[in-house]
């Protein structure tokens, strides 16, 4: 009989060891926030991140970067705490690596060295998109049904995937996501709800376009699913694609370039980004 447990790798701190200093810095972080009488919410306001970002960090499988430490110290007034510990994930961060599986590791290799990430989404939200609550509906959902323990491992990979938009200087960000994509209301109205107000956060990223591709269009160039376009820093363009669990890299120039026109008649057809805000925010409206 077939196991429901993938054998899949470690988190990048499970690793190599740093697991701990990341449990130990967040739950300094939540002391110091709830000693400054802050809810995550504000203290995300205050720093210029997400609410989900500062529950990651506190949980200790998301990392604080250097950057973030800095503002969150002056924040809280820790009176150097946190800048303190800066010199320490700084080797952690050197040290870390980000393992995935075997079918896998390539593309995360190149995602992870990326100066521009193009995305076409028709199924469902882009794991770099979503949030923790949609990420477990995704997961939880799956048959045949994954255990808990694989579970929670995949959202900790998708998290920290994410990191992606904090580094520095930041990749260019093109996302074009099917409307019935949006509509679909995976893991319930609250999980739908905390999607859509956090994809309008992502639309104010300075190095985000993100845009809504109508179901009312008559005309679509791409019917094959859905892509991802990505090119590493000082190499050529790639591209990523999935069909029920079977990865597909794509090297070939002929190949890629024709994916890649196909993804630039995709964009002139979707509503521009700031129609598409007007969307997300009207389907918040509605409910």
């Amino acid at each position: 009989m077939a196991s429901n447990h993938e054998e899949r790798p470690e988190r990048p701190s499970v690793v190599d060891g740093t697991a701990h200093l990341f449990r130990a810095l967040g739950k300094q972080l939540k002391v110091l926030r709830e000693h400054a009488g802050m809810s995550q919410k504000e203290l995300a306001l205050e720093v210029h991140c997400t609410e989900g970002l500062i529950s990651a960090m506190e949980r200790g499988v998301r990392t604080p970067q250097p950057e973030f430490l800095r503002r969150a110290d002056k924040v809280l007034r820790a009176g150097g705490v946190l800048v303190a510990a800066i010199e320490d994930v700084e080797e952690a961060l050197k040290k870390a690596r980000t393992r995935h599986p075997e079918w896998y590791r390539g593309y995360a290799e190149l995602e992870a060295q990326a100066v521009e990430l193009y995305d076409y989404s028709c199924m469902a939200i882009l794991g770099l998109l979503q949030t923790e609550e949609y990420a477990r509906a995704v997961f939880t959902q799956r048959r045949p049904p994954l255990d808990e323990e694989t579970v929670e491992t995949r959202i900790a990979d998708r998290l920290s995937r994410q990191q992606i938009f904090e580094q520095w200087p930041p990749p260019e960000f093109s996302f074009v996501i099917e409307e019935s994509v949006l509509r679909r209301p995976i893991g319930g109205p609250d999980v739908h709800e905390k999607q859509l107000q956090h994809l309008l956060r992502i639309c104010h990223m300075r190095t985000v376009q993100l845009q809504v591709m109508p179901t009312e269009r008559e005309e679509h160039p791409s019917l094959g699913g859905s892509f991802t376009l990505l090119t590493p820093k000082k190499r050529e363009s790639v591209a990523y694609m999935e069909t029920q669990g079977y990865p597909r890299l794509i090297t070939d120039r002929e190949e890629v370039r024709i994916i890649a026109l196909r993804y630039g008649i995709i964009r002139a057809q979707a509503l521009n980004p700031q129609e598409s805000r007007a969307l997300i925010e009207k389907m918040l409206g509605d409910r």
